[in-house]
């Protein structure tokens, strides 16, 4: 990892020749949340932070149990980003087996105050007061939010320029 880092993520290949370096288009967040909460969590997301459904995968099978079939994947676009939201099955192909928590997700827009206030609107649980930050990459007027499902929303001003933070 080390060598990786000082060679710009190329690598020698066993048989000595270099190889290409590894890029990635984007990172997906994916949430998953107590079955059968997800379709909950999507309708929150749209609420409380503006997030537009892309796409959705449900389970081929509904559980007597359930009124709605399991989400097995719902692609949200939030800004420029995106985030996963899923069901916790019990499904052998479920990327993981048990509920996350203490996830963090930072949002940046010019209006603090009134994404914070949106947010608790829709049903998010405010976090301590907004506050003001000086220096970082998050300066400025900062709020957090926790939603229905344990995650932390930290909402502040699009974030400054960090030349001076090592990587």
């Amino acid at each position: 990892m080390a060598e990786e880092a000082q060679t710009g993520g190329v690598v020698a290949a066993e048989n000595g020749a270099k190889s290409s370096p590894v890029v990635f288009a984007a990172v997906k967040p994916w949430l998953v949340v107590e079955a059968p909460k997800a379709n909950d969590a999507v309708q929150f997301y749209k609420a409380a932070f503006g997030a537009e459904e892309v796409s959705r995968v449900n389970h081929p099978k509904r559980k007597a149990e359930h009124d709605l079939p399991l989400v097995l994947s719902a692609e949200l676009k939030l800004g420029s980003s995106s985030i996963v939201v899923s069901d916790l099955t019990d499904d052998s192909s479920a990327p993981v087996k048990s509920v996350v928590s203490g996830s963090v997700f930072c949002l940046e827009t010019e209006d603090v105050e009134a994404a914070v206030a949106k947010a608790v609107a829709a049903g998010a649980v405010a976090d301590g007061e907004l506050t003001e930050v000086e220096g970082g990459c998050c300066a400025g007027r900062v709020g957090r939010v926790k939603d229905p499902y344990g995650n932390v929303w930290q909402i502040c001003a699009p974030a400054k320029k960090c030349d001076d933070v090592a990587a």
